[in-house]
């Protein structure tokens, strides 16, 4: 039995797995007075973790071809602030707002992967400059401020619109108020992206250039437009969750997703995709979603304040990267 375990334990699903009920076992051990055994609770962990959880399935594309992206969280917060002009300041249709922010959700993630597998740069370097270039624009076609439905006229007066009846719908639950409309969106996306990455030539076409970039190359794999794919692929997750955060705040903050790159990439770690590339699946990367949704839950019902919830995020993630590293030895 104890040689079953050591086999289970040696294999990244073994991992990611134990890790979420070790998880557990704390929620179990620390239940704020019962908290934790609430269906309250379990329901609004999944909610809270499905914004990070949408990034999570664009960061995993990513990281399979061996790269990296920070700009996840400024493409959310243009993607917020765009979807809110667009339906509240200027009484687009949704379709055709969702559709727009899709667009430059891809295209911005697209020049990242552009930069990357075309201009040669390290994964690291373009997602960074796109990360502050993405924020910069959120800031600029918002001037710096909130977009609400408070909206100043031509005449200089200030007139409140009614919120649109998107945010309200994307804001709902279903079932008898236990599950989210935004945790429904999270579960699409990570069925598409599982669909691309399981069953689609593209996603063998990842793995091979996270296994071995130049082998791949060599057995015709579109190296340059796999890589761009992956990186525009994310840009559209980042609109989605965008548009997802804008309804749930009823507003769009250019501030929004701010540092959210962070708790993506520690989702999708946990998980057991190797940063190295070549490695991981959506199943791992869902496990590492509800294993870092529901730590974070456990240390918001115990009062743990946000700095410490934050050390411990960058801790888990060392010590997930070290395990990796070891493994691979």
């Amino acid at each position: 039995m104890l040689k079953t375990l050591r086999k289970a334990l040696s294999s990244s699903a073994g991992r990611a797995a134990l890790e979420f009920l070790l998880v557990l076992a704390l929620g179990m051990a620390f239940n704020a007075d019962g908290a934790f055994f609430k269906l309250g609770t379990h329901r609004d962990t999944l909610r809270q973790a499905s914004v990070y959880g949408i990034l999570a399935c664009g960061m995993t594309m990513v990281v399979i071809t061996g790269g990296i992206d920070l700009s996840v969280g400024s493409i959310l917060g243009v993607s917020a602030v765009s979807f809110s002009i667009l339906t509240m300041h200027m009484d687009w249709p949704w379709p055709a707002a969702v559709l727009a922010c899709v667009l430059l959700g891809a295209a911005l993630g697209g020049v990242s992967g552009g930069l990357v597998a075309r201009a040669k740069l390290q994964p690291f370097i373009a997602t960074l400059a796109m990360q502050y270039f993405a924020r910069g624009l959120a800031k600029y076609i918002t001037g710096g401020k909130k977009i609400s439905t408070y909206v100043t006229a031509k005449s200089g007066e200030v007139v409140i619109k009614e919120l649109p009846s998107i945010f309200k719908d994307i804001d709902s639950r279903i079932l008898w108020g236990n599950l989210s409309i935004v945790s429904v969106i999270f579960f699409v996306c990570i069925a598409v992206a599982w669909v691309f990455l399981a069953r689609h030539k593209w996603g063998r076409e990842l793995y091979s250039v996270g296994g071995n970039e130049e082998a791949a190359r060599l057995s015709g794999v579109p190296v340059r437009m796999t890589k761009f794919l992956a990186y525009a692929f994310a840009g559209i997750m980042c609109a989605v969750a965008g548009i997802a955060q804008a309804a749930q705040e009823t507003q769009g903050d250019p501030e929004a997703g701010k540092d959210y790159e962070v708790i993506a990439i520690a989702m999708v770690v946990i998980g057991g995709t190797s940063l190295s590339g070549g490695r991981g699946s959506m199943g791992l990367t869902l496990l590492g979603i509800l294993t870092i949704g529901y730590l974070q839950k456990i240390l918001s019902i115990n009062a743990v304040p946000e700095a410490w919830r934050l050390m411990v995020t960058g801790v888990i993630v060392v010590l997930a990267v070290l395990t990796q590293r070891r493994r691979a030895k």
